[in-house]
């Protein structure tokens, strides 16, 4: 158990489709889950946000992903989204492999999701809104696919302490970190067609 480096875009493995893992019940397959736990949390306290890793952002190519949100954890292994909902919602999104930039991304906002437990369990999952979204881009980063690959709008690139000090004033938000936080406020303004504070 480790906390190991964070691959940085530019990182030729950051784009590569990973492979299923066969034996989710491996010893491997825990040691990994241990590193991605312990990276993942060193993450958070370094930059100040996180919610997930997947398994090819510590430079293994395999379809895993660790989530840790609030009350809720879980290792998943060969994750899929079987389904989403018609209704779509932008987000600014971040990542640890360009920690320091924002991306405007178009995510859906409900998705099913089945994945395979530590145990070998099957499970599924109703995802909306945040959980939603953040579980596309972590799918997305074990097929290859970053978030900068699908901007949306104009400006759709902002480095995270200008766009902190261009929302400050405005009025919208008072610091960088707080873009996460905002996120429920924007998600609910964008379903009721109302325009969002800070366009970034």
């Amino acid at each position: 158990m480790a906390a190991r480096r964070i691959r940085q875009l530019g990182d030729p493995i950051l784009r590569v489709r990973c492979t299923p893992v066969e034996d989710p019940k491996s010893p491997a397959v825990r040691l990994l889950s241990d590193d991605l736990r312990d990276t993942l949390r060193v993450a958070k306290k370094k930059y100040e946000m996180g919610r997930a890793l997947s398994a090819p952002q510590i430079g293994a190519p395999v379809r895993v992903v660790l989530v840790e949100t609030g009350k809720f954890r879980a290792t998943m292994i060969n994750p899929e989204i079987t389904d989403v909902g018609s209704e779509d919602f932008l987000v600014w999104d971040d990542c640890f492999s360009f920690p320091n930039l924002l991306v405007r991304v178009n995510r859906a906002y409900r998705a099913s999701l089945s994945y395979t437990d530590l145990k070998g369990k099957k499970v599924t999952m109703e995802l909306e809104g945040p959980m939603a979204e953040l579980l596309q881009h972590e799918l997305d980063h074990l097929d290859g696919i970053l978030a900068i690959d699908q901007p949306i709008g104009l400006d759709p690139f902002a480095y995270k302490a200008e766009w902190g000090e261009a929302s400050q004033a405005r009025g919208a938000l008072r610091t960088p970190q707080a873009a996460r936080k905002f996120r429920t406020r924007y998600i609910y303004r964008h379903r009721q067609g109302c325009p969002p504070r800070s366009a970034g």
